[in-house]
């Protein structure tokens, strides 16, 4: 009897919430059903895959994808979340908008694919693997034009349908990766496998927007809305950059100064401590449509509904990294082996860079909304620089731990405690410091 009037309390809940609420529930549980079968099963065979290739090539491979993150910035080009507000705002130009984003990032992605390789043929001329890795890795961030297509679903809260599509190619290719486990198949097919994965979740995305009654035919350039998303993006692109570069130049540096088995042992603890990130990025995806809307009618709802959004990420990052400080060692022993023990310990300081990160994520659409972008591009750039030269210095020393280290004091530099430095920015971090005073929840 209890169990059925709490059952009927909750639908008369869901019944009283107005279609906006229902809606944004709906199409984060969508994302995040998306990410926790990504965070299950990709986590899963992640650490099959770094078992079965031992730390050296596990280091190797996880030293390209960083190299290849480098340059990712120019295959999105910082049009996801402009792009999306242009959709809410704009609806009635949307075949428009959808085609200027595409090309945009079309093009974007083959100047991507032509700096790594170059990039990577300067650097390692003399390794073919390293070479043929980047560029495989490099190739996939073409197809990243079509996810466009999710941009508009995300825009319209119906995130179900590319969540479905996608998820479909995930599942192919997962599969495929633990037949090339059982038969013992070289690095580089691997890298193909991230290739096809892409080029798969393209071709799914085409399918459900044609299902849905659209098609990529009524899609337009327009220069002047191209000049628009530029507009607002282009702080963006050098915010995504920074971005990258201290989430990833510290691979890239122990690879340089330490070594590839170095990458291996570092990437192990990363990959569980970033595992989380799906997160904070989820929620906000679901919930900034809602804010871009609030900031046009209601400030003081605007503000609730950030400030909200704080509070929930910062709890759920302590919630999550208070556990990991603690059983760091036995985690990492249990799901990858005695070969990267020593992953422990930079796991243990690693994990509370989560903190910053769902904080930055969170505040990244009121600097949207409040046009700010160029304020956002700063304070990563800080980061970038911070993280760089914190790891100059530890990486000798410290080797892993200590590039973990940077990551935490770049991360919280940048996504917080820098929001007091500027007349613009004391706002936010006035509400990020109330988000933290959980006992107001």
């Amino acid at each position: 009897m209890l169990g059925k009037y709490n059952i009927q309390k909750l639908l008369s809940f869901g019944r009283k919430l107005g279609p906006e609420p229902r809606a944004i529930i709906t199409n984060t549980g969508w994302l995040f059903a998306d990410q926790i079968l990504r965070l299950g099963i990709g986590l899963a065979v992640g650490i099959w895959i770094a078992r079965y290739l031992g730390a050296q090539q596990f280091g190797l491979f996880n030293y390209v994808t960083a190299f290849v993150a480098l340059f990712s910035p120019f295959a999105t080009l910082g049009l996801d979340s402009v792009t999306v507000r242009h959709l809410v705002l704009h609806s009635w130009d949307q075949e428009q908008i959808l085609g200027t984003a595409f090309w945009l990032k079309l093009f974007g992605g083959v100047i991507s694919f032509l700096l790594a390789v170059g990039s990577i043929c300067l650097l390692r001329h003399d390794e073919k693997l390293t070479i043929w890795l980047v560029a495989s890795l490099a190739a996939a961030g073409i197809f990243l034009a079509f996810d466009t297509i999710n941009l508009w679903f995300q825009s319209q809260m119906q995130s179900k349908y590319p969540v479905f599509s996608k998820n479909i190619a995930f599942v192919l290719i997962t599969l495929l990766k633990i037949a090339l486990i059982t038969i013992q198949a070289p690095l580089i097919v691997f890298a193909w496998m991230t290739l096809a994965e892409l080029a798969l979740s393209a071709v799914s995305l085409v399918i459900v927007y044609r299902i849905k009654g659209h098609s990529l035919c009524l899609w337009r350039w327009s220069f002047p809305i191209a000049k628009a998303l530029f507009k607002e993006s282009w702080p963006l692109i050098f915010s995504s950059f920074a971005v990258i570069i201290y989430m990833k130049i510290d691979q890239i540096m122990l690879g340089e100064m330490v070594g590839n088995k170095a990458v291996g042992i570092y990437s192990a603890a990363a990959r569980i401590s970033e595992v989380w990130y799906f997160i904070p990025m989820v929620i906000a995806s679901s919930i900034s449509p809602s804010i871009f809307a609030a900031k046009e009618t209601n400030e003081a709802l605007y503000y609730r509904r950030i400030e909200q959004l704080l509070r929930i990420l910062a709890l759920l990052s302590i919630v999550i990294a208070l556990p990991m400080t603690f059983l760091s060692e036995i985690i990492i022993t249990m799901l990858f082996g005695k070969e990267y023990a020593e992953a422990g310990q930079v796991l243990s300081i690693h994990i509370w860079a989560s903190l910053f990160v769902f904080m930055g994520i969170g505040t990244s659409s009121w600097f949207i909304a409040q046009g700010l972008t160029h304020l956002s591009m700063y304070r990563t750039l800080l980061g970038a620089i911070t993280n760089v030269l914190l790891n100059l210095f530890l990486i000798p020393a410290y080797s892993g731990t200590g590039a973990a280290i940077a990551t935490v004091i770049s991360y919280a530099l940048s996504g917080f405690f820098i929001h007091a430095a500027h007349k613009k920015t004391q706002e936010i971090f006035r509400i990020q410091i109330n988000s933290l005073l959980f006992f107001r929840l």
